[in-house]
């Protein structure tokens, strides 16, 4: 057996060769934090989905607490809420909070955009197929969201957030939510 084929001695264990450190993001775990599914129409629901075609909106959110100890670990909560309506009649209501515990050593000046691209980035697929079962075992067509650009997302939130301190666009903001 080749040494490097044993565990711990893969190339992710093996220290960098400048000596330095290697940025990192570890998954700890990942979880279903909340989860809720309602469809308050009921059957009246399913029989206008005959007639009319739903109108379905989908909100998303990124939250983020680090942990005091251990150091370097965050969890990350990517949101998710979406609400089909039928002419004004709600057809369902989904509302998704699944988070990851993460462990990052990465440079400071890199740790928020790590933390609100890459991390919900990580978490997106498992949140879309949850998603897209609960809906479907709630009767209705599965709800497949598609790709999220979670680097626009956190560009457009810079960009709001540099305008609400009155700094110029793309500036860093004196204090980030």
């Amino acid at each position: 057996m080749n040494p490097a084929d044993k565990p711990g001695n893969g190339p992710e264990a093996a220290p960098p060769a400048s000596g330095g450190s290697q940025p990192m993001i570890v998954i700890n775990s990942q979880y279903i934090k909340d989860l809720s599914f309602e469809a308050p129409g009921g059957m009246k629901t399913f029989v206008a989905m005959q007639k009319t075609q739903p109108a379905i909106t989908v909100n998303l959110d990124v939250q983020v607490t680090p942990f005091q100890d251990p150091p370097n670990v965050y969890e990350v909560v990517l949101t998710v809420k979406a609400e089909c309506k039928i002419g004004e009649a709600i057809g369902f209501i989904v509302e998704l909070a699944y988070a990851g515990a993460f462990t990052l050593t990465v440079a400071k000046e890199h740790l928020q955009p790590v933390l609100l691209i890459e991390c919900p980035r990580a978490l997106f697929p498992f949140a879309r197929n949850i998603l897209a079962d609960v809906t479907r075992d709630g009767g209705f067509p599965p709800l497949m969201l598609g790709v999220m650009d979670f680097a626009g997302l956190y560009q457009a939130r810079m960009t709001e957030l540099a305008k609400q301190h009155g700094q110029a666009p793309g500036a860093a903001p004196a204090k980030p939510a």
